[in-house]
């Protein structure tokens, strides 16, 4: 109990902010919902086009029908889940493996306190954030005058999905030696899943009257499938919640017995011996950053070339689907002109791999802060390495590595393009969307950078949030009501973007702009910080 009032008091202020700003964001998309799609037939439009085209499905909810309820879960209910799995999958990794890497862990075994004590305490924290932030939402779309069932249905799908990658957050902290390690775990596995729900979804069969889509399998391998699948204020089945629970329960008891064994700051995943002598690259900071990002370097480049070459094959799907049903084909005859659609599931999937991209940018940032925390930067910077450049090879190595990033992805897009037999005009719009993206992407790392110069223990924490808010903000503004002006407030949906004829270059230029004066404020104002030796 003492160690959970400990927790509770150091993640109080934090955790009230998460769950009331989620809380608030319900409210505001209801009342965003009700103006803008306040009649039944506004909502079966909408639903009808997103039938139509699959690469909405991808990234919004599961249709289950035009009533009011059922309609505003479909437009955010993927966001809600992914706010509660970041933030239970964060809490598991700070309060667990954090603890080991900045000693303060050692310092709790030097107490009475049982070995399995601190992983407890974690785990009942975690499990109430996670009904916390479900109740918020239930009490949210009461207050907005929804139903009480389907209101509790959203809330328990949330929770028990923030307790699925609570579970993710906590066996990820066993398998790595270093929370940065384990924090990046647990984001590509929310994004993968993401992702899957979204594929499967867009592969479902839709209903006659396009306002209902009957998920694919690959769905139920996801926690954002299980929550979609509750169908809140239609159909509120209760059984998705009780195969999260019972994966939830899985995985926190797959944590605890890798725990068990374990030597305290040990990783399952043993560290690989280091070299008897280090090569020519570590002479120099940059080659330093290099060498500590090359393997965060290639599993993001493989989940964004994964993402790539969805981007120009699912466009086959469209096409089957608009063959099965005549409904679906009516309504691909009114959307946009020609070409407009393969445009548009190009952006959408380039802004992923644009989150992909920024991911890494702002991991590679965030390891000169750990570099810092752990003593390693003070045993650098003793030797003739000014702070200045040894910043500046961690945010050159992020900015490079973004780009090589959206490379592989716009490569491997061109090759699944090629390969189904595409429109070769299409690769110029695949260049097009990365270049967008670069910019975009780019201006996060450099974000984290004036973080960590300025607040450098809210670097970890302001970098994760910056990405992911502008990322939803990029995807599911339209959905929830935001004008055009704000959501382009999002680096991610501010760069340039192919259009029907020619390029939209949007907000290409001060995102370049944002990131130059970024860099050299960052760098300038390492000068004239001084270098922590401890958390």
């Amino acid at each position: 109990m003492i160690l959970l009032g400990r927790r509770l008091r150091r993640d109080g202020v934090q955790l009230l902010a998460w769950i009331l700003a989620t809380a608030a964001l319900c409210v505001a998309a209801t009342a965003g919902v009700a103006e803008a799609f306040g009649t039944e037939a506004d909502r079966q439009t909408l639903l009808a086009l997103a039938v139509a085209n699959p690469v909405v499905l991808l990234f919004r909810g599961l249709p289950s029908g035009a009533d009011e309820g059922a309609f505003l879960v479909f437009t955010i209910l993927p966001f809600l889940v992914l706010l509660g799995g970041l933030m239970a999958a964060f809490l598991a990794v700070r309060h667990t493996r954090a603890e080991e890497e900045t000693g303060r862990a050692d310092t709790v075994s030097a107490t009475p306190a049982a070995r399995r004590a601190p992983f407890v305490a974690t785990v009942v924290h975690g499990l109430l954030a996670g009904l916390l932030l479900g109740a918020a939402i239930t009490g949210a779309f009461l207050a907005s005058g929804l139903p009480l069932r389907g209101s509790v249905a959203v809330g328990a799908a949330v929770a028990t999905s923030s307790a699925v990658f609570l579970g993710v957050g906590l066996l990820g902290a066993q398998l790595f030696r270093s929370s940065r390690a384990a924090n990046s775990a647990s984001v590509a596995t929310i994004l993968t899943t993401f992702l899957l729900a979204g594929i499967g979804n867009a592969l479902g069969t839709p209903s006659d009257d396009l306002t209902r889509v009957e998920s694919s399998a690959l769905s139920w391998v996801s926690p954002f499938g299980w929550a979609e699948n509750v169908r809140a204020f239609a159909d509120d089945d209760v059984r998705p919640v009780l195969l999260g629970a019972v994966v939830a329960v899985t995985l926190v008891g797959l944590a605890a017995a890798l725990q068990a064994p374990r030597d305290l700051g040990a990783g399952v995943i043993a560290s690989r011996p280091g070299r008897a002598a280090a090569s020519a690259l570590l002479s120099h900071p940059l080659g330093l950053a290099i060498r500590l990002s090359a393997g965060s370097l290639v599993a993001w480049a493989i989940g964004a070339a994964a993402v790539g070459a969805l981007s120009t094959t699912l466009s086959d799907v469209i096409d089957e689907l608009a063959t099965d049903n005549p409904a679906v084909t009516a309504i691909l005859d009114r959307m946009a002109v020609e070409g407009s659609m393969d445009q548009g599931l190009l952006v959408t999937f380039f802004v992923m791999v644009g989150t992909l991209a920024a991911c890494f940018g702002v991991q590679t940032v965030q390891r000169a802060r750990q570099e810092e925390v752990h003593g390693t930067a003070e045993q650098t910077l003793a030797t003739p390495v000014a702070r200045t450049m040894w910043l500046a090879g961690f945010v050159a190595t992020a900015l490079a590595g973004l780009v090589v990033i959206v490379a592989v992805a716009a490569v491997t897009a061109a090759g699944a393009l090629l390969a189904r037999g595409g429109d070769p005009a299409l690769l110029g719009d695949i260049a097009i969307a990365g270049l967008g993206q670069v910019a975009g992407a780019a201006v996060f790392p450099v974000l984290t950078a004036l973080v960590f110069t300025v607040l450098p223990r809210a670097t970890t924490t302001l970098g994760w949030v910056l990405v992911i808010a502008a990322a939803s903000l990029a995807l599911f503004g339209t959905l929830v009501g935001l004008d055009d002006d704000i959501i382009s407030l999002s680096p991610f949906a501010a760069g340039p973007v192919p259009a029907a004829d020619g390029v939209s270059w949007n907000g290409g230029l001060w995102l370049v702009a944002l990131t130059v004066v970024g860099v050299a404020s960052s760098v300038m104002l390492m000068r004239r910080r001084e270098v922590a030796t401890g958390g």
